[in-house]
């Protein structure tokens, strides 16, 4: 019986929720692509063996705005040569992904130019003195708009860069799955295991991490490949938080394994040392 499958123009044929549809006009099979992908990380508190083929690599905000010299944060006194080893992670992690054919989504600040969908609690954690310096403002050192759409300071941050095949999902609040389409595309992808990286690890992060966990994905923090400008206790709590209610965490030397990639190190980083292959 030769078969057909049910999937849009343009799209890969493994796509993991579509139908197969026979060409004789026999049965429609509503199954899904199986195949089991399984790959164990070294991970906290336990070691945990996931299903490639259920599995996202979901990046937060790793945009202009948060970790470039001349972003929003650094011109408000902001130091963000901390996010940088998380930004080389991430891209080592998002092109490990996609050679091993698990999903790369890119979570990002979208924000509309009117600020029509957001409500005053948001504004006020980016502008708390009320001078119009937060989000939609236009800063003097890249005449861009904080944080809105399809503006310089709300793209990915070099080198970063999505690819053909990426997701890319706009987000409004701390967390990614208010007023966003997040939650459709993961179901869509039939998603079970969420690996998270980006910044700030301890507030955009964490909360898309919580609400992820609260939906009944598994979570997995990768902990080198997220960080944050906040005190370094308030990363630290994060891990022990995701370890301790919510999920697991990893390195991606582990993530890099799993996926059949080989660890490379990053400049500051000891290579040879197993700090990047193994949680404690």
């Amino acid at each position: 019986m030769s078969e057909v499958t049910h999937a849009p123009r343009g799209s890969l044929p493994s796509h993991p929720n579509r139908w197969t549809i026979p060409a004789d006009g026999g049965p429609i099979d509503l199954r899904r692509p199986a195949g089991s992908r399984p790959a164990t990380l070294a991970a906290a508190p336990r070691d945990i063996t996931v299903d490639l083929s259920r599995t996202a690599l979901i990046i937060v905000d790793l945009q202009n705005d948060f970790c470039a010299p001349n972003g929003w944060l650094a011109s408000i006194g902001v130091d963000v040569s901390a996010l940088a080893t998380a930004v080389s992670r991430s891209d080592a992690a998002a092109r490990a992904s996609r050679a091993a054919g698990v999903p790369v989504i890119w979570l990002n600040w979208g924000n509309r130019p009117d600020q029509a969908n957001l409500p005053p609690g948001v504004t006020h954690v980016y502008d708390p003195e009320g001078t119009g310096a937060g989000i939609g403002h236009v800063l003097p050192s890249s005449g861009a708009a904080v944080l809105t759409k399809d503006s310089w300071g709300a793209a990915l941050t070099a080198p970063l860069r999505a690819e053909p095949g990426d997701i890319q999902v706009d987000k409004y609040r701390m967390s990614g799955f208010w007023d966003t389409e997040l939650d459709s595309v993961l179901r869509n992808l039939r998603a079970d295991t969420l690996l998270f990286a980006g910044v700030n690890s301890d507030q955009c992060v964490y909360a898309t991490l919580i609400d992820a966990a609260c939906a009944g994905y598994d979570v997995v923090l990768l902990t080198d490949a997220s960080a944050t400008t906040s005190p370094s206790y308030c990363h630290e709590a994060t891990i022990y938080n995701t370890r301790q209610c919510f999920g697991f965490t990893t390195q991606t030397d582990s993530v890099l394994g799993a996926l059949g990639a080989v660890p490379t190190p990053v400049a500051g980083e000891s290579a040879g040392t197993g700090e990047h292959t193994r949680e404690r």
